[in-house]
Order: structure tokens, then sequence, then C-alpha cells
């Protein structure tokens, strides 16, 4: 998916739009820090100044030491002046990089900081179409890219321009014009042909993104899923899946690098026959005394100073460019707008008895056919209601639009009597607690995942909470207790364990209505009893949905509604929808022949 987009870019890629549109992106976070940003300027044109100074000052030692007739005195104050400037201009020079350091580190700071929170404010869906390897590397490279860029146009960019028109001024003004007009058509020329062939190898650059994005979301992916990489014997093909990207990173790489020094050599040719010819007639002036030796030296001087900083021009272009590019990856992710969003006087869900209504509610994921239709039923406050039904029949669909990860196609969902599609997102899934089927905990401790529930919870409340979700007996046997680091996704608990702690952290945050979408399903015998004694005790007092696959864990429940072709086919409780012996009913037979 990211090659294609990548590739589009390649062909779409225009300096006049896309790059002056992350510009225009940058600049508020420049403007922010303003103040130093225009003493930064200050300082860089005080040590540019003094830089082009130095050599008239050469100048005039030159001269005062090329006296023929009279006796040479030794320019003492020429000296100092000289050492002086340069001097001044080292000072200048670090009290510029000293200044715009924290505009350059703020400015990354804060860029990363609205990506990573803009990318929280994203429906499920995007997150469920892109994968975190690529998302990460985008932010990465970009935040960089944005520290490089600022570097670039403080330190190389505008001091070089501002040199550029000091040193072609001084020539104008105190040479013949030819020396000036030389100069300046070098610097054209030399800037065309550089933007000419960099723009020609930047296609290199955008794949050589695709492949390294590519590497590092294979490389995340497997070790993410290691435990299946090994139950499958498949190292080796993961090895070679990744080696394989790799090794189309590795050739473009290397196109992009041997074909620089083509560049490298048409930059050295230009400055060549530039200096060579502004050179010739400098010299050509000193024979014919229209010039002094210390005229010479100056021009000299003032061309080393002229085409130093033009010498890396073509380096700086393609970071330019490749910073550009990897920018504009991370500002597009700012682009993205979620498909779920507060509407504009959306306001805060008010809980008065936690009733939950679903009113002729349908819904379709992003094309495909009705997931659900015209579904209607109501859970009473303190109520429990049961969903079941085969695999893909819109269970776990309607836990996901009552927590507003998608908004429903039509129809309504009201929390007493609120549609929820009018209220904001925050105070609506406050109200609510999900114990999903697969639990995912933060590679962190025991007491972080159950406090992020609640943050700031005191040790009692989640030891309490441990206690109700019968996970503490197990907690209290471990050497570190609750400072046991839990692995990657909660890779060092059971499916059991891992349940009761996500019961843990809900009953810490003790929302009005409950969600259980299919908590038990994956369990054994003695973990499903052990959660399902915990499930009990903390839907007591809430409303609650279960998304149910075994029966057997729903029989208490106020009302079953079985879900088919995302319609109610049957509703009822549990010995109703016996006694009718329909869909339920076998089901049921099934079940309870599984387990004999």
């Amino acid at each position: 998916m990211r090659s294609s987009i990548n590739r589009e870019q390649t062909k779409a890629y225009d300096f006049k739009t896309r790059d002056i549109k992350v510009l225009k992106k940058l600049m508020p976070y420049l403007l922010k820090m303003r103040v130093r940003v225009i003493l930064a300027t200050i300082f860089l044109v005080l040590a540019k100044l003094s830089n082009v100074a130095v050599p008239v000052v050469l100048k005039q030692i030159v001269d005062s030491l090329d006296q023929t007739n009279i006796l040479l005195i030794l320019p003492l104050g020429l000296l100092f002046a000289y050492g002086l400037l340069r001097l001044l201009s080292s000072l200048f020079n670090e009290l510029r990089d000293a200044i715009f350091a924290k505009v350059r580190y703020h400015a990354m700071r804060l860029i990363a900081l609205g990506v990573f929170k803009h990318l929280h404010t994203l429906d499920l869906s995007f997150h469920l179409d892109r994968r975190i390897g690529g998302i990460t590397r985008d932010i990465d490279r970009g935040t960089q890219s944005v520290s490089t860029l600022l570097s670039i146009f403080v330190f190389n960019i505008i001091p070089s321009f501002f040199e550029i028109c000091l040193v072609v001024g001084l020539l104008w003004v105190n040479y013949d014009n030819f020396f000036a007009l030389i100069s300046l058509l070098t610097v054209i020329f030399y800037i065309l042909l550089t933007l000419a062939i960099t723009t020609w190898r930047m296609k290199y650059r955008y794949q050589m993104n695709d492949m390294q994005s590519e590497a590092n979301t294979n490389a995340v992916d497997s070790l993410i899923n290691y435990e299946t990489v090994k139950y499958f014997n498949q190292e080796e093909f993961e090895v070679n899946r990744y080696d394989r990207t790799m090794s189309r990173w590795e050739n473009l790489a290397t196109k992009s690098f041997t074909s620089m020094t083509a560049l490298n050599f048409v930059q050295g040719s230009v400055i060549a026959i530039g200096v060579t010819l502004v050179l010739i007639l400098a010299s050509q002036g000193v024979v014919n005394q229209e010039l002094s030796l210390g005229d010479l030296i100056m021009i000299q001087a003032l061309l080393l100073q002229l085409f130093l900083p033009l010498g890396n021009l073509g380096i700086i272009y393609r970071q330019i460019k490749h910073n550009f590019i990897d920018m504009n990856n991370m500002f597009d992710l700012l682009e993205r707008s979620s498909k779920v969003e507060d509407i504009n006087d959306a306001k805060d869900l008010k809980i008065i008895k936690s009733e939950v209504q679903f009113k002729n509610v349908s819904f379709a994921y992003e094309g495909k056919e009705k997931v659900l239709k015209d579904v209607s039923f109501s859970i009473k406050p303190g109520q429990k209601v049961a969903i079941v039904g085969k695999s893909g029949s819109g269970k776990s669909t309607l836990a996901k639009l009552l927590f507003r990860f998608y908004d429903v196609t039509s129809g309504e969902i009201l929390i007493d009597k609120q549609n929820i599609k009018s209220l904001t997102q925050s105070s609506v899934q406050s109200a609510i607690g999900v114990v999903p089927q697969d639990t995912v905990m933060f590679n962190e401790s025991i007491y972080y995942n159950i406090s992020y529930g609640k943050p700031g919870s005191n040790i009692e409340d989640i030891e309490s909470a441990a206690k109700l979700s019968f996970i503490d007996s197990f907690i209290d046997q471990l050497p570190q207790g609750y400072s046991t680091i839990v692995g990657e996704r909660g890779l060092k608990l059971s499916g059991g364990e891992k349940q009761r702690l996500a019961i843990a952290r809900v009953l810490l945050k003790n929302p009005p209505i409950l969600i259980f979408d299919e908590a038990t399903s994956s369990l054994d015998s003695y973990s499903e009893k052990m959660v399902q004694k915990a499930l009990t005790s903390l839907s007591s007092e809430h409303t609650t949905l279960v998304i149910a696959h075994r029966l057997s864990t729903i029989i208490d429940a106020d009302l079953i509604i079985l879900l088919g072709d995302g319609k109610i086919k049957e509703s009822g409780t549990h010995q109703e929808l016996l006694s009718a012996k329909g869909e339920y009913s076998i089901l049921w037979q099934m079940q309870i022949n599984e387990q004999t």
C-alpha cells in the first residue's frame, strides 16, 4: 500500500505545491519562537559581515606590505583587525547556533506531539488499515527532517545567499563588472544544473523510503508475532522476506550514490571554470598595473568564500528534497481526518440511569454490504443483555458502534435518551468499560496496566480491583508482585491472567456501562470460571452488554438476542429460548454435546 502511495508521490511531486505546503505547515511552529528566530538572524548577518570583511582587511595588509620605495612598517592595526574579524565571525556563528537550538528542538517536540495526538483521534478503521511499523518510521523520519531542514535553512541556505549577495556586490562596486558578472553566472549555472540533476535523482530516494518502511514494518510485524513464527518454524522465511526487501533497498541506495558522482563532477567543473576565468582577469589586471597584488588576493579570498559554501549546495539541496519527502509523509498523517468526528455543538453525555437503546440500527463497513440491518433492542438500567450468533453476524459490531469506534449508517444509539452521535466521543467512551476478547497489555508493570483504568489511583484501590477480579493471589505469588513486567502485548501472561487484569482495569475505571466482547471465548475451563466470577461481580451493578460465544456464560442474562444475517432472529431469556426450540436451542445443544 505504502509503495503505491509513494510511487504516485514520485510522479506528482511539485516544488511549487507540495514543498511550499510543507513550509506553510512549518511556519506556525517557528512563529512560536519568533524572538529567538530574529536574534539568530541578527547574529547570522553579523557573522557574514565579519566574514566578508576579512578579505578586505587582508587586501589592505598585503598592499601595505607590498611597498618597494619606502621603509616597511608592520601594519599591527590591520593585523589585529584581521584577527578580531575572524574571532567575531566565529563568535556570532556560535551565538546563532546556541540561540537557534531551542527553536529547532522545540519545533521537533511540538510536531512529534501533534502527530502522536492526531493519531489517537483517528478512527479504528485507519489503524486497522495501517501498519504500525510504517507509521512510526514516518514519524521518526519526519521529526528528524524538521531538525535537519531548519538547520539547513538557518545555517546554510540563508547565510550562503546573504554571502553571495555581499561578495557579488563588493566585486561589482570595486572592480570591473566582468568580475561580478562571471561570478554571478557561475552561481546561476551551478544552481540550475544542481536542481536539474538532483530532481532526476529523487526517484531513487522515494523508492528507498518505500523499501526502508517496508523492511521496518516487516521486522516489527515479525517480532510482535514471535510465537507464531516459532510455532510454524518460519524463522528462515521471515529472514528471507526481510532480506529481499533490504536487497532491493541496497540496489536503490547504490544507484542513488553512484548517480551522485556525476552531479559532483558537473558541480566541480562549473566552479573550476568560473574561478579560472575570474583569476585570469584579475591576474591580467595586476600585470597591467590596474590592480594591486592585494586586489588579486582579495578577489581570490572572496571567490573562496563565495564557492566554498556553494560547493556543498548539491548535498544541501539533496538533503532539502529528501527532508521535504519525509516531512510530507509525516504531514500527510496530520491531514488524515477521522470518519468518526464530534459535531460542532456536541455536548457531553449526562448519565442518569445508564439505559442503552438501539433503534433501527443499520451499519456497513466501507466497501462492504450491511452487517447490521434495522436492529432494535434496549438494555434497561442494571440489566445484562447478551448477544449471540454465528461469526460474522454483527455481534462485535454492535459493541464497536456503542463505543463509537464507528458511527451508525442509519438509525440511532441512545444512552439515557441521548443520541451518542450528537455527544462528544470522550464523554461517551468515559462512561463505557470494555473487556475485549483479545486483551492487549502495555509492556509495563502489572501495577501500571491495572492503574491505566484510572491513572493516579492509590495502591489500595488497585489491590481491591485485583481482588475483585480474582487475580490478586496470582500477583502475590510473583517475586516482584505488582512491579512484574508483563512483556510486549502481555506475552508473559496466560490468556486467563490477561483477561482478569483487563477486568481489574475496568473495575478501577468503574463506568456505568460495560461491554464484554467474548471475554471468555478462548480460555480453558478453570480460567473461564475465574473470569466468569470476576465478570459477575463486575456486572452486578452496571448496565451490561455481553457479546458471547459460549452460551453457558450468559444463561443468567436478563435478555438474550440471537443475531443472524444482521437481524434479530430470536430474543428472550435462556429458558424462553430453549422452550421455543429455535436456532438458540440448536446452538445450545451443539455446545452441550461438545462438552460431553
